[in-house]
C-alpha cells in the first residue's frame, strides 16, 4: 500500500468559537464553513476543579489552540462567544495577543424567550 501524504490547506480566514461556562472554557478554531481545525479546553490543558473557569486558564487554552492552527496559516477570525463564564473576555483578548486578527465578535449565548413551564404548585 502506498502511503498517502496529507496536504495541509491554507486557511487565512476562519471562525473562533468560545464556550465559557461556570465550570470550563472550550475554544474551537474553524475554517469559514465551520470545519474544526483545532480545539482546546481547560481540562485538556491540565486545569482541575474551579481553576478551569478562570481567565488565566482561558488565555492558556487560546495559546494552545493558536499554536496548533499555525500550520494552516490562520490570520483573521470572526469570534462567536457562548456562555457566561469568567473566561469569555480573557479568551478574546488572548486571541488578539497571540497574533490572530479579530474581524467581529458576536454573542451567541442562548436566551430563553419564556423558558420552561414552571412546576405545578405544591399542595400540602
Amino acid at each position: 500500500m502506498a502511503k498517502i501524504k496529507k496536504t495541509i490547506k491554507n486557511v487565512p480566514k476562519g471562525r473562533a468559537y468560545i464556550q465559557a461556562t461556570y465550570n470550563n472554557t472550550v475554544v474551537s478554531l474553524t475554517d469559514p464553513f465551520g470545519n474544526v481545525l483545532a480545539w482546546s479546553s481547560a481540562g485538556k490543558m491540565g486545569f482541575k476543579g474551579p481553576k478551569k473557569a478562570t481567565p488565566y486558564a482561558a488565555s492558556i487554552i487560546v495559546k494552545n489552540a493558536v499554536e496548533k492552527v499555525r500550520e494552516y496559516g490562520l490570520k483573521e477570525v470572526q469570534v462567536f462567544v457562548k456562555g457566561v463564564g469568567m473566561g469569555r473576555e480573557s479568551a478574546v483578548r488572548s486571541l488578539y495577543a497571540n497574533g490572530i486578527n479579530i474581524l467581529s465578535i458576536k454573542d451567541i449565548t442562548p436566551l430563553p424567550h419564556n423558558g420552561c413551564r414552571p412546576k405545578k404548585a405544591r399542595r400540602v
